[in-house]
């Protein structure tokens, strides 16, 4: 079955070819490393998971570089204001590279605890200053820049399809309406190379032909993107609000550079996670929450992962304590009939009607609310359990959640005495005992349920 994916070049959803056979060159814009990621910012990395875990799927071989903002991302697109990462430093009395190692840590392992699979490629921007000084003389040469008193700029007007990805009416923009234009030739223009502030050393500067400064945010994924994928390649994405800046600038200084188009075949970008006011979750709005913050609350970050599978990746997740909940029961129940299924020896099959709609549904753009009820119908169904064994592992490549790893708890001594006293109760038909061992079993964190043989044991 043909991968189809939405292209937001496009705006329509198109038969994905590789440019080489059988192999598919990815880039994913990766965080900057000023604080914490929250939930809203890891939905990205979840959707760049599943995307990649669908291409291996399809048997496509894979090669994914994700940048490491670790300089020149300043705390307005208007290549205004402070550098993120050195307010940062000053806030916490520590050093920019102190900021970038901390912060980036933290980042991989929340990855690491959603089962993000890791990139290929971890490309940090301060060690590629000299790509992109490279990158921005050749701009310089072909006469895309123009100097001001704060930095070497790209005129956007000098690029014909400057709104080709963001559908932006350029020619409506007032100065202002987007961005501060301050001595910009037009609101859309943006910095390639910032000179530091007069009187002022930064942490973080290098010596360029232009000045004493540091790369604009931009030019850090055009140039480490072809460094390790070329100048042209399969897909790039993020999240939608790197459509009208970021990505956008992306595209026009790459595609000014080469003089070749396009630079990127397919775009692809998830939404965001929003509140109950419908608000996007962010750090400027304070309403965010941390993965290590929703371990302090009970949840593991796989009850995340699976709430997130339950919405396709171009609509908006209304986030919320009780939607979560709700996503840590299910995902619960899930594992649980999973770990019956996994005592039973694996049968691998080629021709099964589940696997062929599992398939269908991930490869009409990454559906994985669908695929993920496909799952949900098989292991309710009556096929064998070697089948079901077989199909879960198979529908976990893409899914993600781990069912590989899943080991059944071990129920302690104790909790097993007093399951059989209960037991010995209700045989007996004490059902005033039976019910107050019931309580001592479920204070313990199990909780016990009557079946035809018996009882069984699972834990809250």
């Amino acid at each position: 079955m043909s991968l189809k994916l939405y292209n937001t070049l496009s705006r329509k959803k198109q038969i994905f070819k590789p440019i080489t056979k059988s192999k598919v060159k990815l880039y994913t814009c990766g965080p900057t490393v000023y604080d914490f990621a929250h939930i809203g910012n890891l939905r990205a990395y979840l959707f760049a998971d599943i995307l990649k875990r669908t291409l291996k799927f399809n048997t496509y071989k894979v090669k994914h570089v994700m940048n490491i903002t670790d300089v020149g991302h300043l705390t307005s697109d208007a290549d205004t204001g402070e550098d993120k990462i050195e307010k940062t430093a000053r806030a916490e009395r520590k050093t920019a590279i102190e900021i970038a190692f901390i912060y980036t840590k933290a980042f991989k392992e929340d990855l690491r605890k959603l089962n993000i699979i890791a990139p290929n490629i971890w490309s940090e921007a301060t060690k590629h200053i000299s790509a992109q000084i490279k990158l921005i003389k050749v701009l310089e040469k072909k006469g895309f820049t123009y100097n001001t008193s704060d930095g070497l700029y790209f005129d956007s007007s000098k690029f014909k399809n400057y709104n080709k990805l963001g559908k932006l009416k350029t020619s409506k923009l007032k100065a202002g309406a987007r961005i501060n234009q301050g001595e910009k030739r037009n609101p859309t223009d943006f910095a390639l190379w910032k000179f530091s502030p007069k009187n002022t050393q930064r942490q973080q500067e290098w010596i360029s032909p232009w000045g004493v400064g540091f790369p604009g945010w931009h030019i850090e994924c055009s140039a480490m993107s072809m460094k390790y994928l070329g100048k042209h390649f399969d897909i790039h994405t993020g999240g939608i609000d790197h459509i009208p800046v970021h990505h956008t600038n992306e595209i026009a200084q790459t595609e000014s550079a080469t003089g070749k188009a396009p630079w990127v075949n397919f775009w692809l970008h998830s939404e965001f996670i929003v509140d109950s006011q419908k608000r996007k979750m962010a750090k400027s709005k304070g309403n965010f929450l941390t993965i290590t913050a929703l371990e302090d609350r009970g949840f593991e970050p796989l009850d995340y992962r699976y709430l997130t599978l339950g919405t396709h990746y171009r609509k908006p997740i209304m986030f919320s304590i009780q939607t979560l909940k709700n996503a840590q029961t299910a995902r619960k129940k899930l594992n649980e009939r999973v770990l019956e299924i996994k005592q039973t020896r694996k049968i691998k099959i080629s021709n099964n009607k589940y696997l062929k709609q599992f398939t269908k549904e991930i490869n009409n753009d990454l559906n994985t609310p669908k695929a993920l009820a496909v799952l949900q119908s098989m292991v309710r169904s009556k096929i064998p359990n070697g089948e079901k064994h077989y199909l879960i592992l198979k529908f976990d490549e893409v899914l993600g959640l781990g069912f590989k790893k899943l080991k059944p708890h071990k129920v302690t001594t104790d909790i097993k005495t007093l399951a059989k006293k209960r037991l010995t109760a209700r045989n007996k038909k004490d059902w005033q005992t039976a019910d107050k061992l019931r309580k001592m079993i479920q204070s313990q964190g199990y909780n016990i349920d009557d079946t035809n043989s018996g009882y069984k044991l699972t834990k809250k």
